[in-house]
């Protein structure tokens, strides 16, 4: 089963930027769960997560797949992505930006990870068993 980190463990971020672009062709399953983990913070900040895809790796295109809602707080927030209805994707990368209100002299300031990871097919279709009873 597939599993991987568009943004590592422990990652601090400071300023906007872009995670590493992760190969997903190997999912047999083209629905993946991303859980955006922030694990710390600081107060009146922002953060704004988005995740794109490509087909090479290369181009990401004009909009992402999906965007977080933003963020203020420390937590787990888990988001679904149907590959099935982007067929031509093989490559993932997140995309970040941060912001900072008030008078402070430090600027903006989380530690985060985002992970993906494979649904299985089983689990999948237990999901819509249910939904269609």
């Amino acid at each position: 089963m597939f599993s991987a980190f568009l943004i590592p463990e422990k990652t601090v971020v400071r300023d906007k930027g872009d995670g590493a672009a992760i190969d997903v062709s190997s999912a047999a399953a083209k629905v993946l769960l991303l859980t955006l983990n922030i694990t710390d913070v600081i107060e009146q900040q922002s953060l704004d997560v988005a995740v794109w895809g490509s087909a090479d790796g290369a181009a990401w295109g004009e909009k992402p797949l999906l965007s977080f809602p933003q963020k203020f707080y420390r937590g787990q927030h888990p988001l679904l992505l149907d590959l099935a209805k982007h067929p031509e994707i093989k490559f993932l990368r997140a995309h970040w930006t941060v912001g900072r209100w008030g008078h402070h002299a430090e600027g903006p300031r989380f530690e985060l990870q985002l992970s993906v990871q494979e649904v299985p097919q089983d689990v999948l279709a237990e999901a819509r068993a249910g939904a269609a009873s």
